[in-house]
């Protein structure tokens, strides 16, 4: 047996990557048996492909981690399940999102593997952030509480969802050239936009996503300790000024105070969850979709639990961590501090902003309203999430091709037989 051959064998991504695909086979497959849909059979068929499509057809193009790609789909797939199982027109919503959204996260990979110079177009991507980031406040719609939101047509867009991405990047690449001020008063303007936004759930992301970098960046705890204590002050500014986030804290502090009115929300996904057990109720057999409000975006976790039980969630968050961990990887393999920087970045995402939803969701913290990533339904989210993932495989490419630079240098410009 050839050394390749065997090496294919070696490869757990492989493996799993067959695994996540003939579970969402059989998802779909059972959910068209139940309900006598052939969207369903046919979606059988189109999202084992799209991961398929997404992992190893991305990944023989471009120097990448696999496994980081095989664990992406899963959630990805996992939420485009979840959803059409909820509603069947959010389903196929999601499942467009989830192609666009691989293409674009292509399309990251190429921005990052192959910009020469990141410097040259700071200055511009700063401004354009800001000013998309601005445009709910002249133009915006309310919902929820937060004005974040673009009507474009029949569609919801939430820039902040983009504008995630121009802050990485433009964070990066100017603690990177030690322009800490610069890159401290962005993100200090554009927590400002979003407050004004009312939208705290994710000037808090931006606000974590920040202090990582600047600590990364500088190692310097006066700094981390100037933004934990700026961040208590905006907190508490807040709470004080906007009466949802004083109704939040509130429901997180005693949901059965009004568990009809104000606190029914949380009061029936902490139902959905203990109904659920160890083993859940069963794919398609909860009710959870129908007693919990924006159950589709909001308390979707909560709804994965009730149906696929405690274990499978436990499972989920695993997957979560295994993707931070693997971000983490790239980050401390990369030589360059702008890469390093961006993975950290990255990392950090998505973190923070899976345990600000999942917190929510289990009473951990007060809810927040922010999307629970690749997973809950909205197509700004999907596709600035897969982006993120392709920033970091991106980071990835360039990591492998900076080992095999060094490799040839070390062997004195020779190729390898």
């Amino acid at each position: 047996m050839s050394k390749e051959n065997k090496s294919r064998r070696r490869d757990p991504a492989r493996s799993l990557l067959s695994a996540v695909m003939l579970f969402f086979f059989l998802g779909f497959f059972m959910l068209g048996i139940k309900d006598g849909d052939w969207l369903s059979f046919l979606l059988s068929l189109i999202v084992p492909a799209i991961i398929f499509v997404g992992t190893v057809g991305v990944a023989k193009f471009f120097p990448s981690d696999k496994l980081l790609f095989v664990l992406t789909n899963f959630l990805c797939a996992l939420g485009v399940l979840m959803l059409y199982r909820m509603d069947p027109q959010k389903g196929l919503s999601q499942a467009v999102s989830y192609g666009v959204g691989v293409g674009c996260m292509i399309l990251c990979i190429l921005l990052v593997r192959y910009m020469p110079d990141w410097k040259h177009v700071t200055g511009l991507m700063i401004l354009g952030g800001l000013g998309l980031l601005a445009l709910p406040l002249v133009i915006g719609t309310e919902i929820n509480g937060a004005q974040s939101w673009i009507r474009l047509g029949g569609m919801s867009v939430q820039p902040s969802e983009v504008v995630k991405l121009a802050l990485l990047l433009c964070v990066s690449s100017l603690l990177a050239r030690k322009k800490v001020l610069i890159s401290v008063a962005f993100a200090a303007v554009c927590l400002g936009v979003l407050m004004l936004q009312k939208d705290l759930g994710t000037a808090l992301l931006y606000y974590g996503v920040t202090l990582v970098l600047v600590y990364a960046a500088t190692g310097s705890k006066t700094l981390v300790g100037c933004g934990l204590a700026g961040g208590a002050a905006a907190a508490l500014l807040g709470y004080s000024m906007f009466a949802h986030v004083k109704l939040r804290v509130s429901i997180w502090l005693d949901p059965w105070a009004d568990p009809q009115g104000s606190g029914y929300q949380i009061v029936q996904s902490l139902i959905a969850i203990i109904n659920g057990g160890a083993w859940g109720v069963g794919l398609g057999l909860g009710n959870a979709q129908t007693s919990i409000p924006y159950a589709y975006n909001d308390f979707i976790f909560s709804v994965i639990l009730h149906e696929f039980g405690m274990i499978f969630g436990l499972i989920v968050v695993l997957v979560y961590a295994f993707i931070v961990i693997r971000g983490i990887m790239i980050a401390r393999r990369s030589k360059t501090a702008f890469y390093a920087l961006l993975a950290t970045g990255c990392s950090a995402l998505i973190a923070l902003q899976t345990f600000v939803i999942i917190g929510g969701n289990i009473k951990l913290i007060p809810l927040t309203g922010v999307t629970l990533p690749f997973i809950s339904f909205g197509g700004t989210s999907m596709v600035s999430s897969l982006c993120v993932i392709g920033l970091l495989q991106g980071v990835a490419g360039h990591n492998a091709a900076q080992i095999k630079e060094d490799r040839l240098l070390a062997m004195g410009g020779g190729e390898t037989e």
